[in-house]
């Protein structure tokens, strides 16, 4: 028995051994991989992870994996245009009906309800348009940030549906209604939940994530219907907000007022609505229609200063979808929405119009790795190669009906959409 010991130990014999082993276990953790389900790659709140309108380390080819979209399933939905966000296994949408304020959380998978959180709104839209929430909500560590168009903000627990805090920022800050109510989706930096609610001296608001108390206000402008970014430039953090009055870069930790630019239409009737979006490390690009254009800005935050690189009109006025920034350019809706718009790609460094698509309805635009996703108002998405070359649409087809202007969300190869009657689980993979 010695003997046979000593031979089954020696060195030969213990590396074969280990080569089995390692082969055994490669073997065992690539069958693991196979079974286990790929990871969703969330879209907790609006324009996506890194708040551009990118899906983040998820690509997808211009082509349905049928013939035509196939909806997995769909949700019947009140009013609104807050578009549905997701985080985990749970997708979350804000809506309204009757009297009450409604977010739900479903099944990514089948649309079934979880749990349901609602309350009383009383907000009625002046000019008969749509009475729903605006504001897409924020998923941040296992709780929920909403903004209702009346001035409630809230935190909801996303396990639950419990409410954490709520706070009337209408009657607390004098949140003004604005024409359409209040529609910026909320930012968080640290503990500050920050929101452009338009407020008496309080244009600019963060309060705690924890509580909601207030922590700090700045400027007295008008709310717009543009959301909040977050930037890192020379090493310090700012918001970058784009209110009614134009561009405001601040520090999110105590809301002191770094830079501020007016970009705005002389129109009173008229809106700033496309969020802010960043072309490089330290230049925002902002847009609007009635007559105020589009305008890249470099911004040095330790300096307190900008530097307008180029500014113009009649190139990408946004009316109210923010555009995505594709390889130094910019691909969005050029036009206002109720007198024709078209697609267009212009270089972020001059504005020069690379191509245009020719009149086709507004939307939005997702960029999923070199896919654009586009969804139209009129409920029709549409897939295309990204380019700065040329627009060629590759698949088309109808998902939802009239009214289609909320934001989407791209998850794990899924497309969730909404118009004001329903919400659809669309799928973008096979």
């Amino acid at each position: 028995m010695g003997l046979q010991q000593a031979r089954q130990s020696t060195p030969e014999n213990m590396v074969s051994r280990l080569v089995i082993h390692y082969r055994f276990t490669l073997i065992i953790l690539g069958l693991l991989l196979w079974l286990i389900p790929a990871t969703a790659a969330d879209w907790p709140q609006f324009l996506g992870v890194n708040r551009n309108g990118s899906t983040s380390g998820e690509s997808l080819v211009p082509a349905f994996p049928g013939s035509e979209p196939e909806i997995i399933w769909s949700h019947e939905l009140g009013s609104g245009f807050a578009g549905p966000v997701v985080s985990g296994d749970q997708v979350f949408i804000f809506h309204r009906k009757a009297n009450q304020a409604v977010l739900e959380s479903l099944s990514t998978q089948n649309g079934k309800v979880k749990w349901t959180f609602k309350y009383v709104t009383d907000y009625k839209d002046d000019f008969g348009f749509d009475n729903g929430p605006r504001a897409v909500p924020l998923v941040h560590d296992k709780k929920i940030y909403l903004m209702g168009a009346e001035g409630f903000a809230h935190c909801i627990d996303s396990l639950t549906g419990k409410c954490i805090w709520s706070v009337n920022l209408h009657k607390q800050l004098e949140s003004t209604k604005g024409f359409f109510g209040r529609a910026c989706s909320p930012l968080i930096v640290r503990d500050n939940l920050i929101l452009q609610v338009g407020g008496k001296q309080a244009g600019i608001v963060g309060l705690n994530t924890t509580t909601g108390t207030l922590k700090w206000k700045a400027t007295d402008h008008e709310a717009g219907y543009a959301s909040p970014i977050t930037a890192t430039i020379g090493g310090q953090e700012i918001a970058i907000c784009f209110t009614r009055h134009g561009l405001v870069c601040l520090n999110p930790t105590s809301g002191e007022v770094l830079i501020e630019n007016a970009h705005r239409s002389t129109m009173q009737a008229s809106v700033n609505a496309a969020s802010p979006v960043m072309v490089s490390p330290n230049r925002v690009f902002l847009s609007a229609c009635y007559g105020v254009g589009a305008a890249v800005w470099q911004l040095s935050p330790v300096d307190k200063s900008l530097n307008p690189i180029w500014e113009t009109n009649q190139k990408l006025d946004c009316h109210y979808a923010t555009p995505v920034n594709f390889e130094g350019h910019l691909i969005g809706f050029h036009g206002r929405q109720e007198t024709g718009t078209e697609l267009r790609c212009i270089d972020a460094l001059n504005g020069k119009i690379k191509w245009q698509s020719g009149r086709m309805a507004a939307g939005s635009v997702t960029l999923a790795g070199k896919t654009l996703v586009i969804l139209t108002e009129r409920g029709e998405l549409i897939l295309a190669k990204a380019s700065n070359k040329s627009f060629e649409p590759a698949a088309r087809g109808q998902i939802l009906g009239a009214d289609t202007r909320a934001m989407p969300a791209i998850s794990n190869g899924r497309l969730f959409a909404r118009d004001k009657r329903k919400l659809v689980c669309v799928k973008l993979k096979p």
